[in-house]
């Protein structure tokens, strides 16, 4: 079984991918948080450092495109072949209204014969291995039978299936009967994306499904950064570890942003997570949360390494869906 680091906006940047890398080694891919590529035919400063060759030094990352024009998936897609990436990611996925009002991420799943016209165009023009991330529809899960028909035509080099359609969002448990109808009728590799916060939802989602070729985690790794290491086999990271990953991350968002409390605040999005490995952890997640400035927050991060024992997973209530 191969596992993925989920991407996330505003936590798995270059930063963070490289420094995982290094402390906690183990993940197959990596997926970027999402381009937008435009008819202007250049990436923006910022996403050209994220994708920057020298920044991703080392780690297996995936870029991922959001876009339903053809013509601006085969620019970008073949731009980041050109800067030796050997897989880009197609976002059918995203639930947001902002994206789906364009048309885009999940919203694109509602017209499966453009999405034909879509396929027909890329594979036809890009010199890169494409895989796709797709829900099972809009409103019906149904609808995967006919957007299934058309990803079966195309050389998709792996499909990630997130069990929902849009209309969930990430509520409720994800549609599990349908997931495991379908997957037989998948003609390419499969990986499974949904709700795998811990070690024990892996192993579950492994056993009734050992068809896949991948899981692809999200939330529960960045919670516990060592998961796939457990997954793996290996021993799940003690506080020491943690500690020094947190300050490298932490060292290194100081010296890339120049700005300490920037750097801070991106650190505050990863503990919303993070803090859950730790028991009785109310007090201090506070302290994280409140702290104004950098001096406050680097006091309330020390203090949760020093003050708090590690749960066996991190699975807080607001993980599971009612």
């Amino acid at each position: 079984m191969q596992y993925y680091f989920a991407p996330m906006e505003g936590v798995t940047s270059a930063v963070y991918r490289r420094t995982h890398r290094e402390y906690f080694p183990g993940v197959d891919k990596y997926f970027m948080p999402f381009i937008t590529p435009t008819a202007q035919e250049r990436l923006t400063p910022r996403q050209k450092r994220d994708v920057a060759p020298e920044a991703n030094a080392g780690v297996p990352a995936v870029p991922q495109l959001l876009t339903k024009n053809a013509a601006d998936f085969i620019w970008c897609a073949n731009a980041l072949a050109a800067l030796g990436y050997g897989e880009v990611n197609l976002n059918l996925g995203c639930p947001s209204g902002t994206v789906t009002a364009k048309g885009k991420g999940a919203g694109f799943l509602a017209d499966p014969e453009a999405l034909d016209r879509f396929f027909d165009a890329v594979f036809a023009a890009c010199a890169v291995k494409i895989s796709v991330k797709t829900r099972l529809g809009v409103r019906d899960p149904a609808e995967f039978d006919r957007l299934l028909a058309v990803y079966n035509r195309y050389p998709i080099a792996e499909l990630t299936i997130h069990p929902r359609v849009r209309q969930d969002f990430y509520k409720g448990r994800v549609r599990e009967a349908e997931f495991a109808a379908a997957l037989p009728r998948c003609r390419m590799p499969v990986c499974y994306n949904g709700d795998v916060v811990c070690q024990a939802d892996a192993r579950a989602v492994e056993t009734r499904c050992p068809a896949l070729s991948a899981l692809m985690l999200g939330r529960g790794l960045i919670a516990d950064p060592s998961l796939v290491t457990r997954l793996r086999g290996g021993a799940r990271a003690d506080k020491r570890t943690l500690e020094a990953f947190h300050n490298a991350l932490y060292g290194r968002y100081c010296d890339a942003f120049g700005d300490r409390r920037i750097a801070m605040l991106r650190m505050k999005e990863i503990w919303f997570y993070h803090i859950n490995l730790f028991a009785d952890s109310e007090r201090h997640g506070k302290a994280l949360r409140k702290s104004g400035d950098p001096r406050a927050y680097e006091a309330a991060a020390a203090a949760v390494f020093r003050d708090l024992d590690l749960l066996d997973d991190a699975v807080p209530g607001w993980f599971r869906p009612a």
